[in-house]
Order: C-alpha cells, then sequence, then structure tokens
C-alpha cells in the first residue's frame, strides 16, 4: 500500500518488508528494530567527546596532533 506525498519513500518500502514476513520471522524483527530504537532514543545530542579538540589556551592544531591525541586514549571510553 502506498500513500504518495504523504508518506516517505523509506516508510512505503519498511511497510511493504513487513507485509512479507511471515509470523515466525516477526518476533526476530521486532527484536532488532526495538533495539535500534532504544540506541536511537539514549542518545543525546552532543555527544560527550563534542568540542573535546577545543583549547582554553586557543590552540587550534588539533588536526596535526591527531596521533598525539590518540595515544593518550582520545575516543576511547
Amino acid at each position: 500500500m502506498s500513500y504518495p506525498g504523504i508518506v516517505s519513500t523509506g516508510r512505503n518500502e519498511l511497510h511493504d518488508l513487513v507485509d512479507e514476513l511471515s509470523d515466525e520471522q516477526l518476533p526476530g524483527a521486532l527484536s532488532d528494530l526495538r533495539r535500534h530504537l532504544s540506541v536511537v532514543r539514549g542518545s543525546s545530542w552532543p555527544p560527550a567527546w563534542f568540542g573535546s579538540a577545543e583549547s582554553p589556551a586557543g590552540m587550534n592544531d588539533a588536526s596535526e596532533r591527531i596521533d598525539e591525541f590518540l595515544a593518550e586514549g582520545f575516543g576511547r571510553r
């Protein structure tokens, strides 16, 4: 079923794919979709590392010092 102009093409495709699933496939598909949504809903903006390359001293050479930042653990949890 298509709703041109009202629903996006991607949403239409998702509906069509869901309609093709067998009843046995539904639990796995639902689990995957719910897991994806929990990741999206749990995200915050901006991420914790956002702006971490800013320097109080006004240094703006972060791209030139990337190896140093990575060696210090930048980006690791």
